[in-house]
């Protein structure tokens, strides 16, 4: 409680304030970025939302995400207040890294494995959703919301629970959902932009995924290359959802997805079903995350490195783990 009044009171004091989110935005990331942009613009106050990553068109049908910009589209503004949402390490903020260190910086998050890199840190895992925090940040700020505002606040809370199918599903995040569908938000819509909005090509990029996919007893791992997604039409957030449904196998613990980027970018997403601990594994690796979903970011490296240190890392961990436990796939 004392860190929500020490917010509050920063942001009250401040008018210029900056809002980032970290790369590679996920529902969460993007539902409160925009959430929170839109509470304190209503409260008078000259606020910016900026992700450094593209965001994929589907998400940009809810209220206040076309209005996030880019790094590149930054300039003219000069923030007395940063507040970094949904991010555990500063890096996760791209090349807004730098805006940090200027000026008084309040994190707001619930992985587990965030490194308190805030001047004020908020940072608390039994939340489902970094949307929930900012929705009682909101709240206590006294922004009063609309259906659209609603809509948007719920589309964190859902995606990030896997519409409410994930362990992190519990009484507090329905209780929060419920309220913002009596607020006005639409659950269907939400749904039926995130999870009925596929493309063919993205069908296509699954089915190259499936042919590299190797199961080894509770174990699911595959890989995309760039040229695969080039080949396919398809860009990076096109294979948004894959790593899950290899999650969904019949008797397997743990999910790997390895995807290649631009300029020798690799990126890692881990996903466990029931015991195994993720995020422990991504910590290893420098990355960071959840119990159940988890990831880690290489620079100047190749796939097939990548690809056998992460299988090779999560196999003792896997093993070493379910022995001692006494686990059973």
């Amino acid at each position: 409680m004392s860190k929500i009044k020490s917010i509050l009171s920063q942001v009250t004091e401040s008018q210029n304030i900056l809002i980032l989110g970290h790369v590679m935005p996920d529902g969460d990331d993007i539902s409160s970025v925009a959430s929170l942009t839109l509470g304190l613009k209503q409260l008078d106050k000259n606020c910016l939302g900026a992700i450094d990553s593209p965001i994929p068109e589907y998400y940009k049908v809810f209220h206040g995400v076309d209005q996030l910009i880019s790094y590149e589209e930054y300039s003219d503004f000069s923030p007395d207040l940063v507040v970094v949402l949904d991010c555990s390490s500063p890096d996760r903020v791209g090349r807004f890294e730098s805006m940090l260190s200027q000026c008084k910086t309040i994190v707001i998050d619930h992985h587990a494995t965030n490194t308190f890199f805030g001047g004020t840190n908020w940072v608390d895992s039994s939340y489902a959703a970094t949307a929930q925090m900012v929705y009682t940040l909101n709240k206590a700020l006294g922004v009063v919301y609309d259906s659209r505002l609603a809509t948007v606040n719920y589309l964190g809370m859902a995606t990030d629970t896997g519409f409410f199918r994930f362990s992190n599903t519990d009484e507090r995040v329905f209780k929060d959902a419920a309220e913002l569908v009596k607020l006005g938000a639409k659950p269907h819509f939400v749904a039926t932009t995130i999870l009925e909005n596929k493309r063919i090509e993205q069908l296509k990029l699954f089915c190259v995924m499936v042919d590299h996919m190797i199961v080894e007893d509770s174990l699911a791992y595959s890989w995309l290359s760039y040229e695969n997604y080039v080949e396919n039409g398809c860009a990076d957030d096109d294979s948004t959802g894959f790593v899950g449904e290899m999650r969904s196998l019949r008797n397997i613990e743990v999910a790997i997805l390895v995807t290649e980027y631009p300029k020798g970018e690799v990126h890692v997403s881990l996903r466990s079903k029931n015991w195994f601990d993720v995020s422990k594994v991504a910590a290893v690796l420098g990355g960071g995350g959840h119990a159940r979903a988890a990831g880690c970011s290489f620079k100047n490296t190749r796939l097939e490195k990548v690809l056998n240190e992460i299988v090779s890392t999560v196999k003792d961990h896997l093993w070493g783990e379910r022995s001692e436990t006494g686990e059973v796939s």
